[in-house]
C-alpha cells in the first residue's frame, strides 16, 4: 500500500503542493495522512502510478487540468 504521506515526502512536496499537483482536495489528503479516512481504490491506483513514475504522472495530471 502506498502511504500518501511517505509518497508526498519522497517528492518533497507540502500537502498543499501535492494536493494541487494531484487534484486531491487538501482536506482529503490530510484525512488520509491522519488515518481518519480510508483511501478509495481509484485514489490508490492514482498514488501507485505517481509512485512508479512521478514525473510522467504529475505531468499528465497537469496537462489534463490545463485542457
Amino acid at each position: 500500500i502506498i502511504a500518501p504521506k511517505n509518497l508526498r515526502r519522497r517528492l518533497a512536496l507540502t500537502q498543499e503542493q501535492f494536493a494541487e499537483a494531484t487534484g486531491i482536495p487538501v482536506a482529503t489528503l490530510r484525512n488520509w495522512e491522519q488515518g481518519r479516512h480510508a483511501i478509495d481504490p481509484a485514489a490508490k491506483a492514482l498514488l501507485i502510478l505517481i509512485a512508479r513514475d512521478p514525473e510522467a504522472a504529475l505531468a499528465t495530471l497537469a496537462a489534463a487540468r490545463a485542457a
